[in-house]
């Protein structure tokens, strides 16, 4: 079978190969872990512990508040210091528990029991996730035991493992891929065995050619799962493109993947569930690459969630020297920061240096040469939008399907004038959103 792909899209200097051969280290935090609320799409968290209180790993301390919402579970041992608002990644001021890590690591009971989830029922499997305060770990957040819970079950025809990692210099799915293959397998059996229909796909971008054999080899008597192999281009891992490219199914703002007979989870989502319903382990741990040509020592943690930036930087080997610009996530789709104190939540991804910003650069105008349009995935025009946005069209910004936009900055990337055409449609975008909702 040939490599699969979608429409559009750019190639990219990937800057992966600073780690993608560097063995996941464990990082144990040193100071506090800070854990806040809205780690998710939906309502924040309740928190349910107060100051003085001990608590252990793997004890819920934060209580979904509604449908759309998710748990909170600590990564240490120790004593809430305070429940206060605290910076986040996002820039916002954050309700969140603070906890003193005690450095026993003592767990709550049960902690770490193998189950056999192929005698569990579908409701077991979802409360075990949802319990376990699982969403989705590539970025969006969205509480996965929801995701789980399509309308009808028979519909799904698919369940797929976005392997993708298309954003640069991100590894750590990739090294996921050679260390818990074993897990992802294991993940994706727990998936399907909610959808009685589904066939599932490990899809996979062709730059990572041992991360595909191992794949195939554990998959090779499987009959229900196939590996698919996917040009490596951005942003091949994004939801509608990953979609399309698998099944040639088209996805828009107004669909979710189930109304197209789809699940799709990335890989640290699928392992995550893999330790919650078999191996009775909650999410108190993220896979974080830290990188970048500003950064002494480039390489993948294994830390706690809650823990800050700070410390992930320190056992890197800190900067070779002060950068321009710092990055939580990917360089096309990840946060500026400003500074390296705030904690690592469920959407942390990487933490990236930079010693050149090369998006501060001065615009100039649009020259109409179309390649935004040319590259983006969507199909859509995003240098018309950008000037509706500036404008404040907002009524022909949405009739040009301006809220159909995926936020991959491609055109950005592409565009000659380096004109910041992503944030433009972003803030219009959210504009329109935001309006809509209060309405």
């Amino acid at each position: 079978m040939g490599k699969s792909t979608f429409p559009g899209g750019i190639h990219t200097y990937d800057g992966k190969e600073l780690t993608m051969d560097k063995h996941t280290t464990v990082l144990l935090p040193k100071g506090d872990l800070v854990y806040p609320m809205a780690q998710h799409i939906g309502a924040p968290a309740k928190p349910i512990v107060a100051k003085g209180d001990k608590v252990l790993i793997g004890q819920k301390i934060g209580e979904a508040s509604g449908m759309i919402s998710s748990n909170i579970i600590s990564s240490v041992s120790g004593t809430v210091k305070a429940v206060e608002k605290r910076l986040t990644v996002s820039g916002n001021m954050i309700e969140s528990i603070i906890i003193e890590n005690d450095n026993e690591y003592q767990k709550v009971e049960g902690f770490g029991e193998n189950r056999d989830y192929t005698k569990l029922s579908k409701a077991d499997i979802r409360n075990y996730i949802k319990e376990a305060g699982i969403v989705g770990l590539g970025g969006a957040g969205f509480p996965t035991n929801v995701k789980l819970t399509p309308k009808d079950d028979s519909k799904i025809d698919y369940v797929i493992v976005n392997a993708a990692e298309c954003e640069p210099y991100l590894t750590s799915d990739y090294r996921m891929l050679l260390e818990e293959p074993e897990n992802i397998i294991g993940g994706l059996k727990i998936i399907m065995q909610l959808f009685e229909n589904a066939r599932g796909i490990v899809a996979i971008e062709d730059n990572k050619p041992e991360a595909i054999r191992i794949m195939q080899e554990l998959t090779a008597s499987e009959e229900k799962i196939d590996v698919r192999v996917l040009k490596t281009k951005y942003p091949q891992g994004g939801e509608r493109q990953l979609i399309y490219a698998v099944t040639e199914r088209k996805l828009n703002s107004k669909k979710l993947p189930a109304d197209v007979g789809c699940v799709v989870d990335n890989v640290d989502t699928v392992i995550a569930i893999y330790n919650a319903v078999a191996k009775s382990t909650p999410l108190i741990r993220k896979i974080v690459t830290v990188s970048g040509d500003a950064i002494r020592n480039p390489q993948n943690f294994n830390v706690a969630i809650g823990i800050d930036y700070a410390e992930i930087l320190e056992a890197a080997g800190g900067f070779i020297e002060r950068p321009e610009k710092m990055v939580s996530g990917g360089p096309l789709m990840g946060i500026a920061l400003y500074t390296c104190n705030v904690p690592v939540i469920k959407t942390s991804s990487a933490l990236l240096g930079f010693l050149k910003d090369k998006a501060a650069v001065e615009e100039s105008p649009c020259i109409r040469c179309g390649k935004c349009a040319e590259k983006c995935p969507l199909n859509l025009l995003p240098f018309q939008l950008a000037a509706f946005g500036d404008r404040s069209d907002e009524e022909n910004f949405v009739r040009l399907g301006g809220l159909e936009c995926c936020n991959c900055s491609c055109c950005t990337y592409i565009c000659p004038a380096k004109r910041n055409l992503n944030q433009s449609i972003n803030q219009t975008k959210n504009s329109v959103l935001a309006k809509r909702r209060r309405a």
